[in-house]
């Protein structure tokens, strides 16, 4: 998603009160999360615009949100060319549902509340990765945020499978620092690298350009 040579001119009329704000925070998380800073969501992406830096002029200028809600969509429909965004990422109603939980909390402060809170599970809070008979999973966030399932990783020295399931359709991978153990990256499935492993403390991260940077990192002791 790309900011913002667009008005507000589109062919939607839906308004952000006529929209499922649950759906189109699941959807941005998983879709425009991984490009895209945006604090209440929790996203981090760095790859595109920072959407609360994008909006905090609209809001202090008194678009409303269904003058940013215009604007988002356009851009869902009709991305800047120049950009990496492509055009309908999402379509349809999902689309009007993206672009109106974007103009409620863009450049907004505080959190979401209600439903919205829990729309998206939290993600990096799962229990630490252990190595068992020579294979440790690590799994990429399912739901698209930059981050592991697990930040944390114990393992046996000595031979090592690793793996990383991804069902998030952003491209993912693990390189484990200082070691020649390293995944491909891939936005779906299951990616797996092999190697030995000597006792220490090591990083693991993902080496897609800006994910390390926005949080896809994780601590594995080896003993």
């Amino acid at each position: 998603m790309a900011i913002l040579g667009i008005a507000g001119c589109t062919n939607d009329s839906t308004s952000v009160s006529d929209s499922n704000l649950v759906n189109g925070k699941k959807l941005f998380v998983g879709k425009c999360g991984a490009c895209h800073v945006m604090a209440r969501a929790g996203t981090k992406g760095v790859t595109g615009p920072n959407l609360d830096e994008a909006f905090s002029s609209a809001r202090q200028e008194n678009w409303g949100d269904d003058g940013i809600r215009g604007v988002v969509y356009g851009q869902i429909l009709y991305p800047n060319k120049n950009a990496p965004m492509p055009a309908n990422l999402v379509t349809g109603k999902d689309a009007t549902d993206v672009a109106a939980y974007v103009s409620t909390v863009a450049g907004k402060p505080g959190e979401d509340l209600g439903l919205l809170a829990t729309a998206v599970a939290p993600a990096g809070s799962g229990k630490t990765a252990v190595e068992k008979n020579g294979l440790l999973s690590i799994a990429a966030d399912p739901n698209g945020q930059l981050l592991y399932v697990e930040s944390k990783a114990t393992a046996t020295a000595g031979p090592i499978k690793l793996e990383m399931p991804n069902e998030s359709g952003v491209p993912h991978n693990i390189l484990i620092e200082n070691t020649p153990i390293e995944t491909p990256v891939i936005e779906n499935g299951v990616a797996k690298a092999s190697g030995t492993l000597k006792p220490g403390k090591f990083v693991y991260f993902c080496s897609v350009p800006g994910h390390r940077e926005a949080g896809m990192v994780g601590k594995l002791t080896v003993r």
